[in-house]
């Protein structure tokens, strides 16, 4: 029997069908509409010190699945996040399906799961992954995050590929930020407001950056809860996680 190939590896075949899905990654605001304009770059961010690979897949992430935090799920006003990962080509950005999207953030009171000074640990809250569909999108059912010291609003997110022997051959990390004012209404709202005013706008964060950071797109009201969407571009080929 002639020997196996090594796991992670790619015959030519293979890597041409990958690679002709994309290239380099960027991170992206190209529009919802796949046959637009080329992707447009955004600065890739850092996973931050939460980052957990939870490997839970699921579109709910306000449950901690293990059934030990209080309160469960987590309060907040509710936000369904839409991402749709697309890829650049010469002729605009398309769709990449099966793409493994994870996403982690903070609670309302700026708890993240399973962190041992956030006294979470073995806990799961507001983490989780799905993985695109037929036009690149995923759809999560989440809570508006809350703040901790020093950062502003966000939301971590991180964009995965894997070759045929599960090796990452695309791995990207950004952070989703948020418009101020609409931040400000959240923050007046219970449980937000037991928190005090936030220490951090995105002007001053040490991350954020105008005009190149990805900012969700959101309708909707404290009230009512929010529609978020991004479009976030991935080309194969490169990992960089921040």
């Amino acid at each position: 029997m002639a020997p196996g190939r090594p796991r992670g590896s790619l015959d030519r075949r293979q890597a041409l069908a990958l690679l002709g899905r994309a290239g380099a990654v960027l991170v992206a605001g190209c529009g919802t509409a796949p046959e637009g304009p080329a992707c447009t770059l955004a600065q890739e961010l850092t996973a931050g010190p939460y980052w957990i690979d939870a490997r839970l897949e699921r579109s709910d992430l306000r449950w901690d699945t293990h059934q030990v935090a209080t309160p469960n799920p987590r309060p907040g006003v509710p936000l369904v996040l839409e991402a749709q990962v697309v890829t650049s080509a010469d002729d605009g950005c398309h769709p990449v399906p099966g793409a493994q999207v994870d996403l982690w953030q903070c609670d309302a009171w700026g708890l993240y799961s399973d962190e041992s000074p956030s006294g979470t640990v073995g806990q799961d809250f507001l983490r989780g992954y799905q993985r695109t569909d037929s036009v690149g999108r995923v759809v999560f059912s989440t809570i508006y995050p809350g703040w901790y010291p020093g950062r502003t609003v966000h939301i971590h997110i991180r964009v995965r590929l894997f070759d045929p022997f599960s090796a990452p051959i695309t791995d990207v990390t950004t952070q989703l930020f948020f418009d101020d004012a609409v931040t400000d209404l959240v923050s007046a709202t219970v449980p937000y407001a037991s928190r005090g005013p936030r220490d951090t706008r995105n002007a001053v964060d040490p991350l954020y950056r105008q005009g190149e950071s990805v900012l969700v797109q959101l309708s909707g009201s404290p009230a009512a809860g929010y529609q978020g969407s991004v479009v976030l571009g991935v080309r194969i080929g490169e990992i960089r996680t921040g």
